[in-house]
């Protein structure tokens, strides 16, 4: 306060020059006090930073300036200007859009004022190797500025309106904003369900649909959070530390907030969807396992739809649009693409897919809006093979060279009554591998009593819990409802038993 009051008089009466030379080097010492730290961190032989030697023209209000900060790890550095130096704090999802999304922001050390504008590369080895741009700037108005709690109003392109930051225990503080959001901005949303689509044959109004590769993976919707990757199964798992080689899509996103709507897909030696490839990463239990396996059989997240966009729900646009915004997000990199859909000629599409051996394609009309959760027939899937997803309900033990394991699998489907009808056994397409991994998920569910409903499976079935999800391909079904000639091509992890039913 007593500096305030010298400052004050300095600039509001012709000064009294002991006095105002006296109050500039106590000023300058205490900056000199609040650098020290920001100094010692530094080795500015090597760093283009700024080394706070300088001054900075005054302003009328105080300045503020938001970094992006590309470190080890994506964040945002918040600066405001005060009392010489700026009062500095890393937030790691940075600048909450909407009261309900606070945020930690972490206290680092006073940086100078030339750092108001400070972008470039700082090099790797030094304090916060990693490239810095700025985010956002402008000016605050101070209502409450305790070392405890501060109150400011900003006024900024993207950072506009009343927040509170408050301190938490050590290092740590939380940013909140206090006035309602801007018009229309909501809060990110949990996990949406993905949409499905219905088994059919081309439509006939050709010209109102879209056609995509159907791609042989696992669904996973995508929460993109500044900085922070969420994937999330149809049935809520949380497919995250399966898939570390995904994470830096996060990162190559920057500030963008983005709930997409793919698939995560193994590609075989000729780059084609490989779900037998995909089966040896689904089952993973830890990321460090993740890692090692990811070497030798990485993925690729194939992103085809785009469900909410900063702050703005697009589950109400067309297909046409929700794409188009999808196009210029630009999400391309190593492991993550958007893969190219055609408007009209869909017959095209599926005979270049059935020559290269794909399972099929989907259909999409141009004027769908999304639909969470529900099958409808604005989306369907055309298929080169016939595939159906089954619930596994019991095994019958192996002969000759499977005495010692499983010999098939019992599986069935889901009717109206949503009770399990049996739909006849699997017994190809096994491997050594996957063998022992399905005889080891299918121990632990042992019951006694048989799960079907109606026609049984034979004598001598061992019944578990209808618990597992395998996907098949077959020639037909007969007129009993048994699948012919069941082929087994793996778990479905992502799919809740409750939700297979026949298909077609």
């Amino acid at each position: 306060m007593r500096s305030s009051r010298a400052r004050a008089r300095c600039s509001a009466r012709p000064p009294d020059l002991d006095e105002c030379s006296s109050f500039g080097a106590r000023h300058n010492v205490a900056v000199a006090d609040r650098l020290r730290d920001y100094r010692d961190m530094r080795d500015f032989a090597a760093s283009p930073e700024p080394e706070g030697e300088g001054t900075a023209a005054a302003a009328d209000l105080p300045r503020f300036v938001v970094q992006e900060h590309h470190a080890t790890r994506l964040h945002w550095d918040l600066r405001l200007e005060r009392e010489g130096t700026l009062a500095s704090w890393a937030v790691p999802r940075g600048i909450p859009d909407h009261p309900k999304e606070d945020r930690l922001a972490v206290r680092t050390e006073d940086h100078p004022l030339e750092y108001l504008e400070f972008e470039g590369e700082i090099p790797a080895g030094s304090y916060g190797a990693g490239s810095m741009t700025v985010w956002d700037s402008g000016t605050y108005e101070v209502e409450k500025f305790r070392d405890d709690e501060v109150i400011a109003v900003f006024h900024g392109e993207r950072v506009q309106g009343r927040y509170v930051l408050f301190h938490t225990r050590g290092k740590d503080w939380m940013i909140h904003r206090m006035d309602p959001p801007a018009p229309g901005v909501e809060p990110m949303p949990e996990p949406i369900e993905p949409m499905r689509a219905k088994l059919g044959g081309l439509p006939r109004d050709d010209a109102a649909f879209a056609y995509e590769v159907k791609w042989d993976g696992i669904r996973a919707i995508a929460r993109v959070d500044r900085g922070h990757l969420d994937l999330t199964g149809r049935n809520g798992t949380d497919f995250t530390p399966r898939y570390p080689e995904l994470k830096p899509l996060a990162g190559a996103l920057g500030s963008t907030r983005v709930i997409l709507d793919g698939e995560v897909v193994a590609f075989d030696d000729q780059g084609r969807p490989s779900f037998e490839r995909l089966q040896s990463r689904m089952h993973l239990s830890t990321e460090a396992a993740a890692k090692r396996r990811s070497r030798d059989i990485p993925v690729v997240y194939v992103a085809f739809d785009l469900l909410w966009l900063d702050g703005h729900s697009l589950l109400g646009l067309p297909y046409r649009d929700r794409r188009r915004l999808l196009a210029e997000l630009g999400v391309e990199g190593s492991h993550w693409r958007t893969p190219a859909h055609h408007e009209g000629d869909g017959e095209a599409l599926l005979t270049a897919t059935r020559e290269q051996g794909l399972e099929g394609i989907v259909a999409k009309r141009l004027d769908s809006v999304y639909e969470p959760g529900r099958r409808t027939a604005a989306w369907i899937k055309v298929k080169n093979v016939t595939r159906q997803e089954v619930v596994i309900g019991g095994w019958s033990p192996g002969e000759g060279e499977r005495s010692a394991s499983l010999g098939a699998l019992c599986v069935g489907v889901y009717d109206e009554q949503g009770e399990l009808r049996y739909a006849g056994k699997v017994g190809t397409g096994f491997n050594a591998e996957s063998l022992r991994h399905v005889a080891g998920e299918l121990e632990p569910l042992r019951r006694k009593t048989s799960p079907f409903e109606g026609r049984q499976p034979p004598r001598k079935t061992v019944f578990i819990e209808p618990r597992l999800v395998a996907e098949v391909e077959f020639r037909e079904w007969t007129r009993t409802g048994t699948l012919r000639a069941g082929v087994f091509l793996g778990l479905r992890p992502d799919v809740d038993p409750a939700t297979v039913v026949r298909e077609g």
